[in-house]
């Protein structure tokens, strides 16, 4: 069969794949390195929400706030009705809360600032983590201490192939998912887990389909 495409195509071909996987890596570390929000920094917000004195102080759970993160992959922000729940009676008149008021009034939401914001290329599911029994305080850390919410780790691939390499040291009952507090681990208790929760092996885990889709 005669060449279709004269030879000198197939040397622009082997080009233009290199200079695209190239492309593709250095956008990657330039997320990683530039874009992606360093560990330890606190957000600015809107409002400047304190989880230290709603969780910490107040005892509020989690899902009061986060009403999907147990049915689907985003764990949700609440409504500003949720905040009225409370601000409609108390520090109603503060100024801090002057946002809240407005969004209240003219209903247009409350436009806060994601802290734990994954790349686009990245699939990340709350309530797969949350059914196999990972806390929140794993990724997200004490967030009863923190006056203003900041990252405890930089989200990036090297801390999440960690964890699916190995899941059992992170793993508690399902009933301790949402306790920041909890300190029940144990070898024995993670080997019954791991069994109960049926854990896909470290092979499926750490398989690009997982996290890339």
């Amino acid at each position: 069969m005669a060449q279709i495409f004269p030879q000198r195509f197939d040397l622009l071909f082997r080009l233009v794949i290199g200079a695209t996987l190239f492309s593709v890596v250095g956008v990657l570390v330039a997320w990683h390195e530039f874009i992606a929000p360093a560990a330890g920094a606190a957000v600015e917000q809107i409002v400047p929400f304190s989880r230290k004195h709603h969780v910490g102080d107040d005892g509020i759970d989690c899902r009061y706030c986060h009403t999907s993160v147990e049915t689907s992959g985003f764990a949700g922000l609440p409504s500003t009705a949720t905040c009225m729940t409370c601000h409609s009676q108390i520090f109603s008149d503060a100024p801090m809360l002057a946002a809240v008021r407005e969004s209240l009034r003219t209903g247009r939401p409350m436009q806060w600032i994601r802290v734990h914001e994954l790349p686009d290329f990245t699939y990340f599911n709350h309530s797969i983590h949350v059914a196999k029994g990972i806390g929140c305080v794993t990724c997200h850390g004490r967030v009863d201490r923190m006056p203003l919410m900041r990252l405890q780790q930089r989200l990036d691939m090297r801390g999440c192939l960690g964890c699916h390499r190995n899941p059992d040291p992170y793993l508690r009952p399902r009933e301790h998912v949402f306790d920041l507090d909890w300190h029940g681990e144990s070898p024995e208790l993670s080997r019954t887990l791991h069994r109960d929760y049926a854990i896909r092996s470290a092979a499926e885990l750490t398989s690009c389909s997982t996290c890339h889709r």
